[in-house]
């Protein structure tokens, strides 16, 4: 079967059928034009045994981020259940040298970290090793005892005991009023940082309120280790990258990788795009002495993300490899926050360390409800949508954006790319 992947292989195809039936009227040529556009309204065609779809109006809308300097490049996917259905790059990956911007460019995800860490809670419950109901002190005794803050002044400050402890719900939720506490070193051990946040008071009742929470996840990633045995990097290559086969997730990259790392940038006074570092992993990115933050730590490419999403789409199963049950990826990707206002966008709630959509709304109008996904602190986004069976996968550096979640470039993205595949 033939395959049209853009206007100059329609202009091909419509010249052939034109050849063929002799020269054709200007309204039968007009005629032409517009059947195969219509026919490529997705950019290009995919059809079975071809591959994914580029161009087209999903790459014009993240080419218009490009060309307004608000992003140096940006890579996109959409897949389904299936498979991947659309990928590409516009831009460039690194402006000093004028590299373009690869679909296998690898990224710093950061926050989209979390979600796989709440997949390793999920499957240590499948296993009935631990519940999210327990307390976090049955498994760390440091946070045995713990103080809250009754009251604050400035030269002053009172404690009290909290009514409940902690437990892995609130962990998850953002919702255990843990404090923040920045790493003294780049190769802290989740030990010695997690013994660190346990000295801290909370800061509010557990359970109480929503405030987004790195140390909580960061802790969640010691209960990993405590339960499995394991470290927490180890488990994640093991039971999660491993059998899924995403080659490209890592905390250290290599080399190789590196050469392929799409360069984070933010706006200069004048509005240029300026090269900045990721402040929040310190010492070499290869140093595989360096903290594996459970929290945001992770490199990846849109590719490997679209695997770990299609599976759960797929309840809990990719290309014969069960990775979850059925029912443990519904518990996994349902509201687990309760009433709770949360996330960085109106009408969302939160599971396994991951955003739900409760009311589709602005940013997330074209999305379902139950779609669930994160964002990473430089504009990443990759969202799964159960009801149309769509995985969304953003990826762009572009720090300094006021709220990642909320960018216009998410909005357009997930825009065009709903229109092209609804």
């Amino acid at each position: 079967m033939i395959v049209a992947r853009g206007r100059r292989e329609a202009g091909v195809l419509c010249g052939a059928a034109m050849s063929a039936a002799g020269r054709l009227a200007g309204v039968a040529r007009r005629a032409c034009w517009l059947a195969a556009l219509a026919h490529l309204s997705v950019g290009a065609v995919e059809t079975a045994g071809a591959g994914p779809a580029s161009g087209g109006p999903i790459a014009a809308a993240l080419q218009k981020f490009v060309d307004d300097g608000t992003v140096a490049g940006a890579a996109g996917l959409v897949a389904d259940r299936d498979g991947v259905r659309w990928h590409d790059a516009v831009g460039k990956s690194d402006l000093g040298s004028g590299r373009a911007m690869g679909r296998d460019d690898v990224f710093w995800i950061a926050s989209m970290t979390k979600p796989m860490t709440g997949s390793a809670i999920a499957m240590l419950e499948e296993e009935g090793r631990l519940s999210v109901a327990d307390p976090v002190e049955k498994y760390l005794p440091e946070f045995r005892g713990m103080w809250m803050i009754a009251s604050q002044s400035k030269d002053e400050m009172s404690l009290k005991r909290p009514t409940r402890p902690i437990t892995i719900r609130d962990l998850l939720t953002h919702s255990s009023g843990l404090g923040d506490l920045e790493a003294p070193r780049h190769d802290c051990s989740l030990a010695e940082l997690v013994m660190g946040y346990s000295q801290k008071p909370l800061l509010f009742e557990p359970g109480s309120q929503w405030k987004y929470c790195n140390t909580g996840i960061n802790t969640l990633g010691r209960i990993v280790e405590v339960v499995s045995g394991k470290a927490y990097a180890e488990f994640m290559r093991e039971r999660v990258f491993g059998p899924l086969g995403m080659k490209d997730t890592t905390f250290w990259p290599s080399g190789e990788q590196i050469a392929r790392l799409a360069k984070s940038y933010k706006k200069a006074e004048g509005g240029a795009l300026e090269e900045v570092g990721i402040k929040h992993l310190k010492g070499d990115i290869s140093d595989r002495a360096r903290t594996a933050f459970p929290m945001g730590g992770l490199f990846s490419t849109a590719h490997d993300l679209s695997r770990f999403y299609r599976m759960l789409l797929r309840g809990g199963e990719l290309d014969g490899r069960r990775i979850l049950k059925p029912e443990t990826v519904a518990r996994m990707t349902a509201v687990l926050s309760g009433e709770l206002k949360t996330g960085f966008v109106d009408g969302m709630g939160f599971g396994y360390a991951c955003g739900i959509v409760r009311e589709p709304q602005g940013v997330t109008a074209m999305l379902s409800a139950g779609t669930f996904g994160h964002g990473g602190a430089h504009g990443t986004q990759s969202w799964a949508d159960p009801k149309r069976g769509i995985v969304y996968v953003l990826m762009i550096q572009r720090a300094g954006m006021p709220n990642g979640d909320a960018s216009d470039v998410r909005r357009a993205f997930q825009e065009a790319a709903a229109a092209a595949f609804p």
